[in-house]
């Protein structure tokens, strides 16, 4: 007859020890203390390394931005925000009311926009956000800048360019030069109109725009009478447009657009001797420090 299993010397040996390491398990968990402040703020600190640096691997490995390079590994940084203007720059519509250029600045297929359009009546017309790059400069140069459109805001004039600017608009234009200027941070000299930044192959604003009044109110760079001082036999013109900021590989072009902006004139040939002294002044209000 089978001897039951549980009534074996072996099976009886097992139960004991079995019990046996139940009791000491038993015993060992009791008497096993939490861990100190100490050590669990030690154990987070590993937990949060080590979720830190799957997290990093991971977006390494699977996230990429929207722009860059292929070759770059990616770690992203939050320590960013979006990228502010620091030029604005004026241009005429050169319509006869503001409706056929809402229909320009909004046409796909024309390929050109602004930030803003100012009606004549000072209606005021956002058409793109100002964190965007909006299509209004064109190729481009002022200062050694060569992309005005990626540093700029661009506002358009409702005006055929043969006209004075009505008080109703210059006084919300310039409400929105304070805006932008205080917002910004956009240093005085920046405020520019489309044919400053593109010499012969733009002309707006008119020779009509009151460059002069804006500049009294802090957008747009001038020279005050006081300032104007003999100028030196090695005096040069171009040298002059540009340090004020102006690109000289057309000369006649760049001239023209000076004295369009700060002379409210249009006309051709070698700079006169009241000219250059502008120049000089100009260029000197250029490198001089902002007040604080």
């Amino acid at each position: 007859m089978a001897t039951p299993l549980d009534s074996t010397p072996f099976a009886v040996t097992a139960k004991a020890e079995s019990a046996s390491r139940a009791g000491r398990g038993h015993k060992s968990l009791k008497s096993s203390s939490s861990p100190s402040p100490r050590e669990s703020e030690v154990l987070h600190r590993l937990l949060r390394g080590i979720c830190l640096g799957l997290a990093c691997a991971l977006a390494a490995g699977c996230v990429r931005f929207q722009a860059g390079s292929e070759n770059a590994i990616v770690v992203p940084s939050p320590n960013h925000n979006a990228r502010r203007p620091n030029f604005v720059i004026l241009h005429d519509t050169t319509n006869s009311s503001v409706l056929p250029a809402l229909k320009t600045l909004t046409d796909p297929a024309r390929e050109v926009s602004s930030h803003y359009l100012v009606g004549r009546d000072g209606t005021l017309y956002q058409l793109v956000d100002e964190e965007q790059r909006a299509w209004h400069a064109g190729k481009s140069y002022w200062g050694g800048n060569t992309d005005l459109n990626s540093a700029s805001i661009g506002i358009e004039l409702d005006n055929t360019g043969a006209e004075p600017y009505p008080e109703a608009q210059m006084t919300v234009l310039l409400e929105l030069l304070k805006s932008l200027k205080e917002r910004y941070r956009i240093p005085a000299n920046n405020f520019l109109g489309h044919g400053d930044v593109a010499p012969g192959r733009k002309i707006d604003p008119s020779r009509l725009f009151p460059w002069q009044q804006l500049a009294r109110e802090g957008y747009g760079l001038w020279c005050p009478e006081r300032a104007l001082t003999p100028i030196p036999d090695s005096f040069d013109s171009l040298i002059a447009l540009e340090g004020i900021g102006y690109d000289t590989s057309n000369p006649a072009a760049a001239l023209a657009a000076f004295r369009r902006h700060f002379l409210g004139i249009d006309q051709e040939g070698e700079a006169t001797a009241a000219e250059r002294q502008l120049m000089q002044c100009l260029w000197v209000e250029t490198r001089r420090k902002p007040a604080s």
